[in-house]
């Protein structure tokens, strides 16, 4: 529950005077007794150093009460709710979910006789030495039907030119809150976050003193009971099996945003490094175990607890069932304490980060509803759909109005063989080798959860500083177009009731977000350079006056590179009226330039050319 403004300084009072189950309002604790109340504690634990923006958001306020079981929730809540001390009550349940797929395919199955084949492609040498980077299509997709099909030439990330300026910067951190990290795996340790005061401290004690002890690599919050019975505690420590497949979720989502680059093992991170030790790190937030889910409560806990140790970005593979909520009123009626928790991160202060707050990202839902599940749907946060090989809708994807944008998450119901899934690690044990495909919005939320830690690795070297509203604007415009893909239906192989073997395209377009997330333009938009999207083959007339002013004055010319002109294929023709027409017979990105000379100032000035397979009309500058 939680309390007032004008209540919770008797509640601190009177908890602190009287014990666990008093507040010192009399009426209240006679409710208390009638409940039979055990314990009554803080949700978010006092912590000294983060006390203050803890109260300055009213966190102070949320408590947790048990009382006796055989009581209904119903019944107790409707007592509580009544007293005028208390501003709404909240059930402390167990329903979050992993938004995951079933089908979890381990990559032996798929590519048996390719398993440490050498990473190569037909007409480049990758930047990385990766072995299984030429099957992470998501990355970049080159149409190649013998990965396969259906499947179209530039449905991905655009990753491999960002590459070309950041690969990730160890002092960004993503909270991955989700199953355990597993954070032993090779193509992960490197990237783990550590906390190196309780690693080099003394067992058992909090050496930090930021309220957790023992949290190493992050920290556990599902609860357990004590021996009494009469308080639950958290697990804290990040547990996983290896004769269960639990753990796949979370260690699968943390490998697309920062697999160690460049090590000559497995699959590719979006930022994670060059193999120099400069991947971003990965802070495991465990909320989900091999029989159970933490609370509310403690998924609330674990978001704090991230933004407090230094996470700039919250990745979220997980919500509630659709059924259970369905609009942000009833949202912040029945997960106040998670919303709450959720504007602490974004809204928090990081001293020091290239992001004055936090940026939280959430799965859209695999219930393929006219509606994204919550988180995902509250406002606040970015919701990500996903996207097959070839720009169709997943099957399984939610999408509406509050879905703001979309990335590769594969779909394993309508490619012919299981690579057109995510490919990314898992654990090493009995069913499982390391790596593995995986589909589900759990899988494309990452995508934009790594570019959105590459962009901010990259305003770290820019010397860059953004809020968290501009950071976010910046990530929804960066983005290629999918809208022109979405006509007619889709076909796949049916799947009980929800998945029937049809899919109306037509019915999602405008409503799976902005756009596929491109990683190059997100940096482009970091750097302050305007980014052009021309379509492979056709002619883009570009107005250069959309930057220079008064075209009649203007005298230009446009000034490209050997490299980016045999990199793209560019051609271009300038015109009398201020414009310029460019051809790109390559796909890929480059920087050219506009020199001017404008009322006699000369000036010149970088753009960004992004050539893709398809493209809004007219790239969408004129």
């Amino acid at each position: 529950m939680k309390f007032s403004d004008e209540a919770i300084a008797a509640v601190e009072s009177g908890v602190t005077r009287s014990g666990a189950t008093r507040t010192g309002i009399q009426p209240f604790d006679a409710a208390l007794n009638t409940l039979g109340a055990i314990s009554m504690k803080r949700v978010f634990p006092y912590v000294e150093k983060d006390e203050a923006d803890a109260r300055a958001f009213g966190l102070h306020r949320w408590y947790k009460i048990r009382f006796n079981p055989e009581i209904s929730l119903d019944k107790a809540s409707s007592q509580l709710a009544a007293f005028g001390e208390v501003s709404v009550v909240q059930y402390n349940t167990h329903m979050l979910q992993n938004f995951e797929e079933e089908k979890v395919v381990p990559y032996d199955q798929v590519w048996a006789a390719e398993r440490d084949q050498l990473n190569t492609r037909s007409d480049e040498t990758s930047k990385f030495n990766d072995p299984m980077l030429n099957k992470q299509w998501h990355y970049k997709n080159t149409g190649d039907e013998n990965l396969v099909t259906p499947i179209k030439a530039g449905c991905d990330i655009n990753l491999e030119p960002a590459w070309e300026l950041c690969a990730g910067d160890p002092s960004i951190i993503v909270a991955v809150v989700d199953q355990p990290v597993i954070y032993t795996h090779p193509d992960l340790k490197a990237n783990m976050w550590i906390n190196e005061k309780e690693l080099n401290g003394e067992e058992g004690v909090d050496d930090d003193n930021n309220g957790y002890v023992d949290d190493i690599y992050g920290f556990n919050f599902i609860s357990e009971y004590s021996a009494t019975g009469e308080e639950d505690e958290y697990v804290g420590e990040i547990q996983w099996d290896d004769d269960s497949n639990a753990k796949v979720h979370g260690t699968h989502v943390a490998g697309t945003i920062s697999a160690v680059n460049n090590n000559g093992v497995g699959v590719c991170g979006v930022a994670g490094g060059t193999g120099n030790n400069d991947g971003v790190k990965l802070m495991s937030i465990q909320i989900h175990g091999p029989m159970e889910s933490a609370t509310t409560e403690g998924t609330a806990a674990g978001i704090k607890y991230a933004a407090d140790n230094g996470a700039s970005i919250l990745q979220c593979s997980w919500g509630e069932p659709n059924e259970k909520v369905t609009t942000e009123e009833e949202y912040l009626k029945k997960f106040g304490v998670q919303a709450d928790a959720i504007n602490y991160f974004i809204s928090k202060p990081r001293p020091g980060s290239p992001l004055n707050g936090g940026i939280a990202i959430v799965s859209a839902g695999n219930d393929s509803y006219g509606r994204c599940s919550f988180p995902g749907g509250y406002s606040k946060v970015v919701c990500v759909t996903s996207m097959g090989t070839d720009f169709t809708p997943s099957v399984f994807t939610n999408f509406g109005d509050a879905a703001d944008i979309t990335a590769p998450g594969g779909d394993s119901y309508y490619h012919n063989n299981d690579a057109g899934g995510v490919l990314s690690t898992v654990q090493i044990g009995k069913h499982f080798d390391g790596y593995a495909y995986m589909s589900g919005t759990s899988m494309s939320t990452p995508h934009v959860s790594g570019v959105a830690a590459l962009a901010l690795s990259y305003a770290k070297q820019l010397g860059k500083m953004f809020e968290p509203d501009e950071f976010r604007d910046m990530l929804l415009s960066a983005v290629n177009d999918i809208d022109s893909y979405l006509h007619g239906i889709k076909t796949y192989e049916p799947q009980g009731m929800v998945y029937n073997g049809k899919l109306d395209m037509d019915e999602r377009r405008g409503k799976m977000g902005t756009g596929m997330i491109d990683a190059y333009k997100m940096l482009m938009a970091v750097r302050g350079t305007p980014a052009v999207t021309v379509e492979q083959k056709k002619a883009t007339k570009i107005s250069l006056g959309k930057y220079y002013g008064d075209v009649a004055r203007l005298t230009y010319k446009l000034r490209v590179s050997d490299d980016v002109a045999g990199k793209l294929g560019l051609t271009c023709t300038t015109g009398e009226d201020g414009t310029v027409e460019i051809i790109c017979t390559k796909q890929g990105a480059g920087l050219v330039y506009v020199e001017t000379s404008n009322g006699g100032i000369d000036m010149s000035r970088e753009l960004a050319i992004v050539c893709r397979a398809k493209a809004a009309s007219n790239g969408g500058w004129l």
